[in-house]
């Protein structure tokens, strides 16, 4: 391997890490984005005036499902049996936003940070489509680990 790059020899090539003689541990991670619109749009979206329906449960099931299917859309990434997948939406008035969080666990070798991260933006994603009919301009931002827990590398916490 290169140094410092569990995905990569030394030639470049890439590879799928071999986590087969890992422990297997309890395995958590948290994920933050945030979804930034305007005063209007976010009115509609908490009196269930969108167009589209019910926004939040409908960003909550896509979110539930992009990390189920992480190991699909990234490359490398190995397939989990998750134990626990949930999408959480803060909706603040100023500036109006909604702040979402999804939480992946699952006992096992590998971690479940691509799967909150996967997760968190893909609910971000499901937000903007169902208001777009009403703003076209509508911000997914700061979406990056907020936290996990297991493994080698124990505990991190985001500042």
């Amino acid at each position: 391997m290169a140094k410092g790059f569990s995905h990569m020899h030394a030639d470049g090539s890439v590879t799928m890490v071999d986590v087969g003689r890992k422990q297997e541990s309890v395995r958590i991670a948290v994920a933050g984005a945030v979804v930034e619109m305007r005063a209007d749009t976010l009115d509609l979206l908490k009196r269930a005036a969108l167009p589209k329906g019910d926004v939040l449960t409908t960003a909550k099931l896509a979110g539930i499902m992009a990390a189920k299917r992480t190991s699909e859309l990234i490359p490398l990434c190995h397939p989990l049996a998750l134990d626990y997948v949930d999408i959480r939406f803060e909706i603040r008035d100023a500036p109006p936003r909604i702040e979402l969080e999804a939480e992946v666990r699952c006992t096992g070798r590998t971690g479940v940070e691509m799967e909150a991260i996967v997760a968190v933006q893909v609910a971000a994603a499901a937000i903007y489509d169902m208001c777009k009919a009403v703003q076209k301009d509508i911000c997914i931002t700061n979406v990056r680990l907020l936290r996990k827990s297991g493994g080698k590398s124990g505990e991190f916490q985001a500042p």
